[in-house]
């Protein structure tokens, strides 16, 4: 983990002085992602901002959330940290757009994410600096678990090449406090605290299988009894989700008709 943390340490760097801002904004969750990526941009020695956004949020989150703020804090002089409370902003958003619609919830949660990505943004255009998502392969690559516009809206992706089970052995290798290290994965928005396998229907080592299965052209057909099921819950998420993971579609027209 030495070189791949050396490596994304340096890339961040050059990315930042090739574009001629200044430093970092990163969303810190409680969560194995928003940590380690916040901790390689520490690394940087460039100037990093932790941006702790809760919106009606699980105690247990904003408790990790504080503590990994401040262990960064402790050992890089580079990192300053910030609460942004965006509770009462959500809930005005909420009901100026209240509909009574099926998947009402889940648009909210995804105005959650959109809402943080905004914040972001504001702080890192005020500041000159790029904002760092906290996406993995996994999610950005394999089954789109992400909001699109929302965490999926960033200047840059340091661990996007990374499977979740290889960012938890990086946090290991960074010294990631354990509360971080230990909890279980979740995406932090909606008001219980739900898990990611939860919502997923499959752990995160079992879709990185499933993943490298497809990839290496296996079908459907090839799998039987809990293989099968863990495939079939892989690909529905990769088909559902396919449109996040694509360049937005154009619609390019031929020269004859603008003519």
């Amino acid at each position: 983990m030495k070189h791949i943390a050396e490596y994304i340490t340096e890339w961040l760097k050059q990315y930042a002085n090739d574009s001629g801002l200044n430093g970092f904004v990163v969303g810190v969750s409680g969560g194995i992602d928003s940590a380690v990526t916040s901790t390689l941009c520490a690394r940087t020695g460039l100037p990093v901002l932790c941006l702790d956004m809760p919106i009606h949020q699980q105690s247990n989150q904003m408790q990790r959330s504080a503590a990994h703020i401040a262990w960064l804090k402790q050992h890089f002089s580079n990192v300053e940290g910030k609460k942004v409370d965006l509770t009462s902003v959500f809930d005005a958003f909420a009901k100026a757009t209240y509909m009574d619609a099926d998947d009402l919830n889940l648009a909210l949660a995804n105005s959650r994410a959109r809402l943080r990505m905004t914040t972001l943004y504001q702080y890192a255009a005020a500041m000159g600096r790029l904002v760092a998502g906290t996406g993995n392969k996994i999610e950005d690559f394999g089954i789109g678990f992400y909001t699109k516009y929302g965490d999926g809206g960033v200047d840059l992706s340091p661990i996007a090449d990374l499977t979740k089970t290889e960012v938890f052995a990086l946090g290991k290798y960074l010294g990631i406090i354990d509360s971080i290290i230990d909890a279980a994965p979740t995406d932090g928005l909606w008001d219980d605290d739900r898990t990611d396998e939860h919502q997923i229907g499959a752990t995160y080592p079992q879709m990185e299988w499933a993943m490298e299965q497809i990839q290496n052209g296996k079908t459907i057909s090839d799998f039987t009894g809990d293989e099968r099921r863990i495939v079939e819950t892989y690909l529905r998420h990769h088909q559902k989700n396919k449109h996040k993971m694509q360049p937005i579609p154009v619609c390019i027209i031929p020269t004859s008709i603008k003519l």
